[in-house]
């Protein structure tokens, strides 16, 4: 079992607007962002800070924050949220290089979402 299994490995910032975005994370905490393709990943001050990334959504979904929870099995995670009274939001879906990932929201409602790894990553 990886150290960070079941703990957060993963921030994500969904805007329809990532210079605002930016400008307001870096001026306020002084985050840093690259190009990851269209996603921009951010860099933090803090040394043993969770990486994390903004995502432009281009007004397709509304604007959200959430933070990604890594797992073993994300379709099994999705059946244990759903049995717990949560929701899927959207299914597990394969992403780059072996990365699986999904959004849930907790019973009250709260976007969370879970990934894993690609093999031999631990986060």
């Amino acid at each position: 079992m990886s150290e960070w299994q079941n703990g957060i490995g993963w921030f994500e910032i969904g805007t329809d607007d990532v210079g605002s975005t930016e400008a307001f994370y870096g001026s306020v905490f002084g985050w840093q962002f690259s190009a990851q393709g269209p996603y921009r990943e951010v860099t933090t001050p803090a040394r043993k800070s969770i990486r994390g990334g903004v995502f432009p959504t281009e007004g397709h979904a509304p604007n959200y924050a959430t933070f990604y929870i890594v797992v073993a099995d994300v379709p099994g995670t999705c059946a244990a949220a759903v049995a717990a009274g949560g929701k899927v939001l959207a299914p597990p879906t394969d992403g780059p290089d072996g990365l699986v990932f999904a959004h849930l929201s907790d019973p009250t409602g709260n976007h969370i979402a879970v990934y894993s790894p690609q093999t031999g990553k631990d986060v």
